[in-house]
């Protein structure tokens, strides 16, 4: 028995390098109790360190309890998924180009705002604290001449997107978390070759567990064109690897530094609603034009450097603005595993607690930690509109049932739930009072605030912001709102599974 469990952790060339066959069993049973013994003190130890890293406590006593009673998948996937990296070694070089890149856009000649221009827009002074907050965690600052326009859906996003790279005159900068190959994909894939042999430079980065099953025929074929085509954290030797729990989940297109493009919606057929399994997909993304685009440059280069070790600074990709074309505050919020700050989950903080009448939360998966939580509650609690929508059938099972854990206490609080019934719900909204909304790539859970790379654009005060209440708003007509009644006759093996869903989901 022993054997079979080591297997899983010992590649098997080694195994059969040093058991051959003719040993038989008897080799096994001699070196057995060495193997037990050198196992159980590797998930011993691995145990001594949970402890002494002095991590959230929740998530601690969720790996000593994988470790405990699951100590061969616990030991596994600790390997792969729960070692605490020292971040600052891992992405020094992104460290390194967020300073240069941010010089270089001191040198453009933008209306980037500083903390006294707050006065000048009194409609924001309940959002001063939200303000500063991004400009210190974030090094978002704040940027007025812009315009932006929603786009629901995928028909709309795509054949915008596919629209404006048609007409790229110097540069495309394409990062995805998913690529497919698929029809949508092969779209895609022309208008970055065309483009390419037009001579405008396109750079493409794609995420190695995201786009895993991306086909090398179509990276040759863009590469065959001329599109430089990297992959952001290749995973060769998972077992191996530091690197798989923190995954690129950014969606960013930025076309010759003037038009920017971010939002939820990934590259494939199923964002058009032609997966069987989920039918209709309801997402949000978002177009800006102005002085944000250099914040959303800023970070493609950023991800660019760390990839490619290329410092791309050249005038060509902050070309100054001829001409506003609008008055929109807009900053432009990243975070991830190379930040010293949880910059998107302090920003959703830090909105739901300065809310004065209401908030609304679309969100494919929510899994909030306490703050968030107690920030929701407290909120309604307070009299505040809040209303939360969510799928009504899963796409990944475990985030899905643990999501449904927090329910109860939420509802008590006087949380409204909606189940989206049309199909898949995939948008990253958050709006507050109809003067602030973020939309991007983050979702409400543990895995956006604090593994993966993610983008949000926050939006003041603009006609944005009441298109995604309205879209909100229509979202509800089609969902069905779950009574606290309703959810304490679920069946008991929903329970279960939302208890042992909700125990797993520090590690997700």
């Amino acid at each position: 028995m022993t054997w079979i469990l080591f297997s899983a952790v010992i590649p098997a060339p080694l195994l059969l390098v040093a058991a051959p066959e003719e040993a038989g069993v008897s080799f096994w049973r001699t070196i057995e109790p060495y193997l037990t013994f050198l196992f159980s003190l590797s998930v011993f130890l691995i145990a001594c360190v949970i402890v002494l890293e002095n991590r959230n406590p929740s998530r601690t006593v969720a790996w000593l309890i994988v470790l405990n009673f699951l100590p061969v998948v616990g030991f596994i996937f600790y390997i792969l998924l729960g070692r605490n990296v020292r971040k600052r070694k891992l992405f020094r070089n992104k460290f390194i180009s967020n300073a240069e890149v941010l010089k270089k856009l001191e040198t453009v000649p933008a209306g980037m705002l500083d903390e006294n221009d707050f006065w000048d827009y009194p409609h924001l002074a309940s959002k001063r604290r939200l303000l500063n907050l991004m400009m210190n965690v974030a090094e978002s600052p704040f940027t007025l001449n812009n315009r932006s326009k929603i786009l629901t859906n995928g028909d709309e996003t795509f054949r915008q997107m596919i629209q404006d790279m048609s007409e790229a005159k110097d540069h495309i900068h394409f990062q995805f978390y998913i690529i497919r190959h698929d029809t949508t994909g092969q779209q895609f894939k022309q208008v970055l070759i065309d483009k390419a042999r037009e001579g405008v430079k396109v750079r493409v980065i794609y995420d190695g567990v995201g786009s895993v099953h991306l086909d090398k025929k179509y990276i040759a074929e863009l590469r065959e064109a001329g599109v430089e085509v990297v992959t952001f954290f290749p995973v060769i030797l998972p077992f191996l690897s530091n690197k798989l729990n923190y995954r690129n989940h950014r969606k960013i297109i930025v076309i010759d530094g003037k038009i920017g493009f971010v939002g939820g919606l990934n590259i494939g057929d199923e964002y058009l609603g032609k997966d069987t399994r989920f039918g209709f997909w309801r997402d949000s993304h978002v177009r800006l034009e102005g002085e944000s685009v250099y914040l959303l440059q800023n970070i493609f280069l950023k991800d660019w450097f760390f990839v490619t070790n290329e410092n791309i600074n050249d005038d060509r990709y902050f070309p100054p603005l001829t001409k506003s074309p609008g008055e929109e505050l807009i900053q432009i919020a990243a975070s991830g595993p190379d930040s010293d700050w949880e910059s998107i989950w302090q920003m959703y903080f830090s909105i739901i607690a300065t809310a004065q009448e209401k908030i609304y939360i679309t969100s494919p998966y929510f899994i909030p930690d306490d703050s968030i939580s107690m920030a929701l509650k407290t909120a309604a609690l307070s009299g505040l509109d809040v209303r939360i929508l969510l799928p009504s059938r899963p796409d990944h099972h475990t985030v899905f049932w643990a999501s449904r854990s927090y329910f109860q206490e939420l509802l008590e609080a006087g949380v409204r739930f909606y189940l989206y019934q049309p199909g898949f719900v995939h948008a990253k909204i958050l709006l507050v009072d109809g003067v602030v909304a973020s939309i991007g790539t983050a979702n409400m859970d543990i895995r956006s605030f604090q593994h993966n790379f993610e983008v949000n654009a926050i939006i003041y005060n603009s006609n944005s912001v009441y298109k995604l209440e309205e879209d909100f708003l229509r979202d509800l007509v089609d969902s069905k709102e779950l009574t606290l009644a309703e959810y304490n006759q679920r069946p008991w093996h929903h329970r279960v599974l939302e208890s042992v869903a909700r125990l797993l989901s520090p590690l997700l």
